[in-house]
């Protein structure tokens, strides 16, 4: 382990990279204090970038690389073919122990493919996932999967709320995170055989921090019902997308309204500060940094499309995560899960 805090940086990867990489790093030095950022990329475009960005340039070191991952290749490609690309690099240097976590605003399917098989899944995890903290009426939940397994057995989504419920402990500061399961109703005999498994497995009695809520519903989300939302990936990745759509459209139409006459517009004039501290809650840049729980170290993905500001986001998720040994916890509270259900399991033959 190194002394000083190190992050690994795909300094190519994101929509409007590097810059974006640079500037977003240049905010997170500032506010993180003594952290390092292995940036990884083309030395000359980054060399001249941080001649505008001093903070990163202080905090910054350069790892020369051409090849990128294009938004565009398939994760068996990317991982065949772009072994040298800043993404893989930077994932190997997660590997190599010389950084505490890697983050990559590129491919999200190059970035679990390359992470899966660079730095393996933690012992008892069978499929990482990809978790996030959404904005809700009561704060903050934790979502997850969000697309990196499309279909789930009931295991599956028990691991699924072991790494949720240490993320909503490590991240949002929860001490005992409520978790649900995300389902078409919250009767006991609705859903499929993969989420009732994974119900009784949780409904099981467990020395784990938590407290299990049973299903919850897609409204459930917004409202805040839970700490810790459960589900498969492809139900994960419709609902957030349709969160975001939702919230664009809300806000589109808002817009809109509030331009659609003189009065409406002093309206608009004297409910400034409200619309504004609404704006700020629904920024996603907020809530930027999604985690691939479950491997045996800290892969944060930020989105493609994000700035600077939200690429510093996924910065201090980071490094959240790193400080407060996120995958110890996991390994702790799964063994316990484990512990727990071989006692009910002699206790019954017994």
């Amino acid at each position: 382990m190194v002394e000083r805090l190190a992050l690994s940086v795909d300094a190519m990867g994101g929509d409007a990279a590097p810059e974006m990489v640079v500037e977003g790093v240049d905010i997170a030095a500032s506010r993180l204090g003594d952290v390092e950022f292995l940036l990884f990329g083309d030395e000359g475009q980054l060399q001249a970038l941080l001649e505008h960005y001093p903070n990163a340039k202080k905090a910054s070191k350069i790892h020369h690389t051409t090849d990128v991952v294009l938004s565009d290749d398939k994760p068996a490609i990317a991982l065949r073919g772009r072994r040298a690309s800043s993404m893989r690099l930077a994932i190997n240097a997660v590997g190599a122990g010389d950084a505490a976590a890697v983050i990559s605003a590129g491919n999200t399917g190059a970035l679990m493919a390359m992470a899966k098989f660079v730095l393996k899944t933690l012992p008892g995890i069978d499929r990482p996932a990809i978790a996030t903290s959404f904005p809700t009426q009561r704060g903050s939940s934790v979502i997850l999967d969000l697309g990196a397994n499309i279909e789930c057995d009931a295991n599956n989504l028990v691991q699924f709320a072991v790494m949720g419920e240490v993320f909503a402990r490590n991240v949002l500061g929860v001490q005992k995170p409520s978790v649900g399961i995300l389902n078409v109703g919250v009767e006991t005999l609705k859903g499929n055989d993969a989420v009732k498994g994974a119900a009784a497995i949780l409904q099981a009695e467990t020395h784990l921090p938590i407290k299990f809520a049973g299903f919850v519903e897609g409204d459930d989300i917004g409202l805040g019902t839970v700490d810790v939302v459960v589900t498969d990936g492809f139900t994960g990745n419709v609902a957030l997308k349709t969160a975001e759509g939702t919230a664009k459209l809300f806000g589109s139409t808002l817009k809109q309204a509030l331009m659609s006459s003189p009065l409406a517009k002093l309206g608009a004039v004297l409910a400034k500060p409200a619309l504004t501290a609404l704006k700020s809650k629904m920024d996603p840049r907020r809530y930027n940094g999604a985690m691939f729980l479950g491997l045996n170290g800290i892969c944060v993905k930020s989105h493609g499309g994000t700035d600077g500001i939200g690429f510093a986001n996924a910065l201090q998720v980071a490094v959240d995560l790193a400080q407060n040994n996120i995958n110890e916890s996991i390994k702790a509270d799964y063994g316990q899960l484990h512990a727990d259900a071989e006692t009910s399991r002699k206790a019954v033959a017994g």
